[in-house]
């Protein structure tokens, strides 16, 4: 149980990234007052879990039927996660699923931003939402594991929202050094995370036994 909910939170925070997310909402909002803020935070943490949730119990069942094996999500979950571990690690961007600069325009013209780009693409995003469907698959079978899994996503969720509502003050004590400094190193450990996955699938397809 330990490891599996230490994997999950470890997994989710690297991939939901909420500091990384908390800063590109302090730029998103810089102009907008802090009852708008704050309806918009909660607005669009709510929004993701109700996307991560519904990929968390349907999205392995939706593969299978598409006649995608285990093994090769792990393996292709696995090398989505480490391309964005490397971006992290690189800082080259400030989340883990950064918008295109299309979209990132598009959000600077509105005022509402709860529900794009916050709740997706920077919260739900491709590398959260196979997070989620990954860690559900590996608690396959036992219902004590995936409720660990969920309840780990819940916990992430709630964390990132407490940034998001302080996102002012956590970038102004944080500074940009502080918040890459964490994003690299969340970076690292989501690599390692990432290569394991890509490991399991590999001996679980039993093409190679490792």
């Amino acid at each position: 149980m330990i490891e599996t909910a230490g994997l999950a939170l470890a997994t989710l925070f690297a991939t939901i990234g909420p500091i990384g997310v908390a800063a590109m909402f302090a730029a998103l909002t810089a102009s907008e007052n802090a009852e708008a803020r704050r309806s918009m935070a909660i607005r669009g943490t709510l929004v993701a879990a109700c996307i991560l949730l519904g990929f968390a119990l349907v999205g392995e069942h939706l593969l299978i039927g598409l006649g995608i094996s285990l093994a090769a999500l792990k393996i292709s979950g696995g090398i989505l996660l480490l391309l964005i571990g490397i971006d992290k690690v690189f800082a080259r961007s400030a989340s883990g699923t950064p918008a295109t600069e299309e979209e990132e325009r598009e959000a600077e013209t509105k005022q509402d931003i709860s529900v794009f780009p916050l709740a997706t693409p920077l919260l739900a995003g491709p590398g959260s939402m196979g997070a989620v469907i990954l860690l559900m698959a590996g608690a396959e079978g036992d219902l004590t594991s995936q409720i660990i899994v969920v309840s780990c996503l819940f916990l992430i969720l709630l964390l990132t929202l407490g940034a998001l509502l302080s996102a002012s003050q956590l970038q102004k004590h944080l500074g940009v050094t502080g918040m890459h400094v964490v994003g690299r190193i969340m970076g690292v450990l989501l690599s390692a995370l990432a290569v394991q996955f890509v490991l399991d699938g590999i001996a679980q397809s039993g093409l190679v036994s490792v």
